[in-house]
């Protein structure tokens, strides 16, 4: 037996199987928090989008478990189930980047769908808020196109009744912070009505998806980086887990005493005595 490749195989696959542990209790947290199993919510529970969290949590811990209970008892239909859960995984990834690079043109659409989206669904969907706060006050932009798309949420809308009305979030505030020290939650109160020229000087004017796209087009060469280790990675553990079920099996022929058996060749003088 390898040593090597039964216990390299079994570390990795258990570092693999605590993160997904962690992966999967951030998202169970999440929805617990959220009451998301409240009878009133738990109809709307499948679009959370914690359910990621929970879903792929879950699958790299059954995944990497198996691994790492079939390396280590060298359990050969665990490490075969591993194997070939890993290359459905290599072979998906490989489909969706060549989908994404084929649909690279429709990828803006995608996303400001989503943007948009996310805008209307700001102030009920709390992982959406977050989402969309990170977004507008790391690049610096208010909406999709522009800082007046948030008349689509209906809080923000000219004709809601609230006190949000023709606002926008304190997120699109070129300085949300008073004395910066206190955060401002009404900065934004009212930025609908003013001008652009008026309004720049207190949210910001542009949308989140130019600041999208540049984001992509500055770090695409690391995003390529990470996605080719990644699928690296996969890959060596694939060969890993292919070599590994090899010395298995042969391991179990060998304590089996089944030998092939060579043919033996005698050369035979015979010599006519008289």
């Amino acid at each position: 037996m390898d040593y090597f490749l039964k216990y390299f195989l079994f570390l990795c696959n258990l570092v693999f199987t605590v993160l997904g542990l962690v992966v999967l209790g951030l998202g169970m947290w999440g929805l617990i928090s959220k009451e998301s199993f409240a009878q009133e919510k738990i109809g709307n529970i499948g679009t959370d989008p914690m359910l990621i969290l929970v879903t792929l949590g879950f699958v790299l811990t059954t995944l990497c478990l198996s691994g790492c209970v079939g390396a280590l008892r060298e359990n050969c239909s665990l490490l075969k189930l591993f194997s070939a859960a890993v290359l459905v995984l290599i072979t998906a990834q490989v489909l969706a980047a060549i989908m994404a690079y084929s649909l690279q043109d429709q990828v803006g659409g995608y996303l400001r769908s989503g943007m948009l989206a996310a805008m209307v669904r700001y102030q009920d969907d709390l992982d959406l808020r977050f989402i969309t706060d990170e977004i507008q006050s790391n690049l610096q932009c208010c909406g999709a196109d522009n800082y007046r798309d948030w008349e689509l949420n209906i809080y923000y809308n000219c004709s809601a009744p609230g006190v949000l009305a023709c606002g926008v979030p304190a997120t699109c505030c070129v300085d949300p912070l008073e004395n910066g020290t206190v955060w401002n939650s009404q900065c934004g109160l009212g930025a609908q009505l003013l001008d652009e020229f008026s309004a720049q000087s207190v949210i910001f004017l542009g949308g989140c998806l130019g600041g999208l796209s540049r984001w992509i087009e500055q770090h695409e060469g690391l995003i390529g980086t990470v996605g080719i280790v990644v699928l690296g990675v996969q890959i060596l553990t694939l060969f890993i887990t292919t070599r590994l079920l090899e010395s298995i099996q042969w391991h179990k022929v060998y304590n089996m005493g089944i030998f092939p058996i060579k043919p033996q060749f005698c050369l035979c003088f015979h010599t006519n005595k008289t």
